[in-house]
């Protein structure tokens, strides 16, 4: 029995595009004129038309295997509605998004299932994997690495398995501060249900509005306030999940322990290749009382890491840190809502928060600050506002640039302080020489969003012009990045996960005796193959 669950609407973001289609912002001429000039776009991109106006072949779905889902999980629960079956297929990315605008549904779903519980999310896997149907763990569906196209061709047919249903907070320990929730809660409606007993997860990626806290713990989701509450990973202390051959209930009886290997990585960042979770017990925080959030100004990118290293390491590192280089700077990305305005200010920016109580935000803030005014100039307590009100509006202006035609994607990688700037040369390199060769002249923007004692992550943002097969052209260029990745001695990545996009990188990154390893688990607990095939597992 669940001590409360979500009450709030469950809308479907955009088939087509990231979230709220209203909150698409018209692009101004200025931005138009950019794109125009420094890019070369010079047509705008395809536009979808209405989603009633998609048709999809008809189910090939086997009826008894349908009957038997209706069965287990409710008629009403077994949806194979074309609407239903359209917003359910694929991701975010860019190139998901540009093969939906052109028309191609070739990976949609022959049914959605929603079941209400974890017995049935277990009657349902035993039902696909004893007559071969792939089954598509399917959250907010933000997947931007193609983790949400999995390979169908050897199978009777494909089902995607929405946990929205499953939106309880199921336990509360005030006293230990954690939390058990399930699965298909959005972002917003687990931290309004804690938050309304005086908790929060802390956890807020760019893809909170969305994204489910399933989705969190199978892709090792990393927020924005990353330094101070930690990846999702971290707070996780048990799961329960739910896989063909029967139930794993892992962790959860002690915050650690060393009674062997930890089995919650195995299910961590799995991308629901091992097993669907339907349960995730997590390390809470009180609200805080207070949040504060700056801009601070460095001369040149490497002064700006230097600061962030320093403030990682020496113990007052804020709640959010991250800095964006020059490039990033000039064009206020990383104020989404000023993209283009005069006044960016110069050099890099970083924007430093601090979340907690009132007399702990000032102790460490104090010491940050005399660190901070050493290396560059600030506070900007606007710059930090602006940031916090508009971080979420990142993925739509994506959507507007694609109407106008330009080609615009990010990517991600994670290494150790010493090796950052090859790193980072090394990939806007690759970037900028496969687009150049293409014939589409990029801009490159980059910063850093998430840091560690030992390293951080870089976030790229790729725009030029789109070819006439913009997924094609992205495919060179990303390939020809994560060939640089890991040659500069990065990881394939740090936050978005695995799919089917880094897969082939993530092979070479593991190794031949970790992939066999990986494999053999994959067999136990999943034999006939079905869950998410073509995803993660090489």
């Amino acid at each position: 029995m669940a001590l409360a669950r979500a009450t709030d609407p469950y809308s479907d973001p955009s088939w087509s595009g990231w979230g709220d289609p209203a909150n698409v912002p018209e692009l101004p001429e200025e931005v138009l004129s950019l794109l125009g000039h420094a890019l070369g776009v010079s047509r705008p991109g395809r536009r979808p038309g209405p989603i009633s106006a998609v048709t999809l072949p008809a189910s090939r779905l086997p009826a008894p295997v349908r009957t038997m889902l209706e069965t287990a999980i409710g008629v009403a629960n077994v949806v194979d509605r074309d609407e239903a079956r359209v917003r359910h297929t694929r991701g975010k990315s860019t190139p998901d998004l540009l093969r939906v605008r052109a028309g191609d549904f070739g990976a949609a779903p022959d049914l959605v299932v929603l079941p209400g519980s974890h017995q049935q999310v277990l009657e349902a896997l035993r039902i696909c994997s004893q007559h071969r149907i792939a089954v598509v763990p399917f959250g907010g569906g933000t997947s931007v690495v193609g983790g949400l196209q999995p390979r169908s061709e050897p199978f009777a047919g494909v089902i995607a398995l929405d946990p929205r249903r499953l939106n309880g907070l199921l336990g509360l320990d005030e006293v230990s501060q954690v939390a058990t929730l399930e699965v298909g809660l959005r972002g917003p409606q687990a931290e309004s249900l804690l938050g309304s007993r005086g908790f929060t997860t802390g956890h807020y990626p760019q893809s909170f509005e969305y994204a489910t806290i399933g989705g969190y713990a199978a892709t090792r989701s990393s927020g924005q306030a990353s330094a101070g509450y930690g990846r999702f990973d971290d707070l996780v202390v048990g799961l329960r999940v739910a896989t063909p051959v029967g139930e794993l209930s892992i962790g959860g009886r002690a915050p650690k322990s060393a009674a062997g290997p930890d089995l919650r990585q195995l299910i961590l960042g799995s991308e629901g290749t091992l097993g669907v979770i339907t349960a995730v017990s997590l390390q809470i925080r009180p609200l805080p009382e207070t949040r504060v959030y700056e801009g601070w100004r460095f001369d040149s990118f490497a002064t700006g890491a230097s600061a962030l290293r320093t403030l990682a390491q020496d113990g007052r590192r804020p709640t959010v840190l991250r800095c964006s280089d020059e490039a990033e700077t000039a064009l206020n990305l990383a104020r989404p809502a000023e993209i283009g305005a005069e006044g960016a200010g110069g050099g890099c920016l970083a924007i430093v928060g601090w979340e907690g109580s009132a007399e702990d935000v000032d102790m460490r803030g104090r010491g940050a600050t005399r660190m901070l005014e050493a290396l560059g100039r600030g506070p900007e307590p606007e710059a930090g506002e602006s940031w916090a009100r508009d971080r979420y509006r990142g993925p739509y202006l994506r959507d507007a640039l694609l109407d106008a035609g330009a080609l615009v994607e990010t990517l991600e990688t994670v290494t150790f302080w010493s090796l950052l700037p090859a790193l980072y040369a090394a990939v806007s390199g690759a970037l900028r020489d496969s687009l150049i060769a293409q014939g589409t002249p990029p801009v490159i923007l980059c910063h850093i969003s998430h840091v560690y004692a030992s390293g951080a992550s870089r976030y790229f943002t790729v725009g030029c012009a789109q070819l006439k097969d913009p997924v094609e052209q992205w495919r060179r260029a990303k390939a020809a990045a994560s060939d640089a990745i890991l040659a500069a001695g990065g990881s394939i990545t740090h936050h978005h996960g695995v799919g089917r996009d880094h897969r082939d990188w993530y092979e070479r990154e593991l190794g031949p005796t970790a992939v066999e390893a990986l494999r053999a688990v994959k067999t136990e607990l999943d034999p006939a193959g079905v869950l998410n095939p073509g995803i993660l597992i090489p």
